[in-house]
């Protein structure tokens, strides 16, 4: 590779797949790679989804590597007759294949692993450009693939993003940077903020960018209950440093909205809290159905701060597994603060933890009645200090209501586990009908 690198080097993503385009997969790609490539100071200029014909595969290519200074593509390097990127691309460059028989061997030895049967067609897998040079994927059979030509760089990855991903982060990236045309670190200081709205944030926060323009790049992204706040520098007009203290500053002025710098979600907060205060969690969930659950056993050690959960649909499952009380249920439905109260209640107690977590509602599109319509949720949360319960009312399609439910409850035990890590320790009591 040719050693000027330029400046301001550009990015072009191409994904292939008619699965994209019929919907069948979501693109998650251009989210990834963008994000990766966004924290370590570079801006993904334009990502072209075409289909697996090689006539397209072959058009957009020469677009893209006549244009940006890397090319990165995603998907068509597998074993089947639909997967055409490698051969067209090597075509276009003018690249012969050459078979390499260490891709071959690594290939044999994970279906090996496996005691699966190797197919012959796996074999197209194990040809390289002879100029390049090829990624190794530990999580898969078809490695990626490097190609330099003058100040250009191409970077060919698997479709599956359990393969693309730690190959973005582990090799990719380290190796972009090495070449100068990525920053080794982060580019920027985020800010997480939780239960603050996106025109609330910037509005709280506007006098403090003030004083800092114009050298501050602001940025915000909103999710579904949380908003992003991303700092950088215009032209090296604040170091990583300085940016660090803006955040801070921030970060005061927030309170109790702030989550944390960085990235890490709701739950991972909320773990790395209970964990530190050596406290377990459980939960009890009947519309999420599992999701809130979920959100904690994706982190790794769970079992430090996890005790587990129950998703109990049925009030024949909620009397047996959590004790929830008949007369609760006739008296005030499943869907009822009472119900989520001793839905909470009754995880923490049966699976010996210090907090339950609980959501009951109606996620629709079914359901609902007059006092309760459809997008009604309860939350519900028990702690040593006490038992409390929420109603709120989220309106759109199911996925939706049922992630704002688990955003609300995580932001909740997060708000919680806040106001008392340094109260004295209160015992959890048992909750009856008169103690809500």
């Amino acid at each position: 590779m040719s050693d000027v690198i330029p400046s301001q080097p550009t990015f072009e993503l191409i994904t292939l797949g008619d699965e994209l385009l019929l919907g069948l997969t979501a693109n998650g790609h251009l989210t990834y790679v963008g994000g990766q490539l966004r924290r370590h100071g570079a801006t993904l200029t334009r990502n072209v989804t075409i289909t697996d014909n090689a006539d397209a595969i072959a058009a957009q290519f020469r677009e893209s590597w006549a244009r940006a200074q890397v090319v990165i593509t995603t998907g068509g390097l597998g074993p089947t007759c639909d997967d055409r990127t490698r051969e067209v691309v090597a075509a276009v460059l003018g690249q012969e294949l050459v078979f390499d028989p260490e891709i071959e061997k690594a290939i044999r030895d994970r279906f090996r692993t496996f005691n699966r049967p190797m197919t012959e067609n796996n074999l197209k897998q194990a040809y390289r450009f002879a100029d390049g040079e090829i990624i190794p994927n530990a999580n898969g059979t078809a490695p990626g693939l490097w190609y330099a030509e003058g100040d250009r760089v191409l970077i060919m990855l698997p479709g599956p993003p359990n393969e693309l991903q730690p190959m973005i982060t582990d090799q990719v990236l380290p190796r972009l940077a090495k070449l100068g045309l990525l920053e080794e670190g982060e580019s920027y200081v985020q800010l997480r903020t939780a239960g603050i709205g996106e025109s609330a944030l910037e509005t709280l926060l506007q006098p403090v960018f003030d004083r800092h323009a114009p050298d501050l790049e602001v940025a915000f992204c909103a999710h579904q209950g949380q908003c992003d706040c991303r700092l950088s520098a215009v032209n090296d007009g604040l170091n990583h440093a300085e940016l660090e203290k803006i955040a801070a500053e921030c970060a005061g002025l927030l309170g109790e909205d702030f989550m944390c710098f960085g990235h890490d979600g709701l739950a991972k907060v909320c773990a790395d809290m209970l964990r530190k205060a050596d406290r377990m969690l459980a939960v009890a969930e009947t519309a999420t159905g599992g999701i809130l659950a979920s959100s904690f056993t994706d982190l790794a050690g769970a079992t430090k701060f996890f005790a587990g959960g129950a998703v109990c649909y049925s009030n024949q499952s909620k009397m047996q597994l959590l004790e929830v009380p008949e007369e609760i249920l006739m008296q005030h439905g499943a869907v009822s603060a009472e119900n989520a109260v001793a839905m909470a209640a009754g995880a923490a107690e049966k699976l010996g933890a210090d907090y339950g977590l609980a959501i009951t509602g109606f996620a629709g599109p079914c359901g609902g009645n007059s006092e309760n319509p459809v997008g009604t949720m309860f939350l519900a949360l028990y702690s040593p200090q006490g038992v409390w319960s929420k109603r709120l009312r989220y309106p759109g399609p199911r996925p939706t209501v049922k992630r704002r439910a688990v955003n609300a409850a995580l932001d909740w035990l997060r708000r919680e586990l806040m106001k008392v890590k340094n109260q004295p320790e209160i015992p959890a009591r048992s909750i009856g009908l008169d103690d809500w």
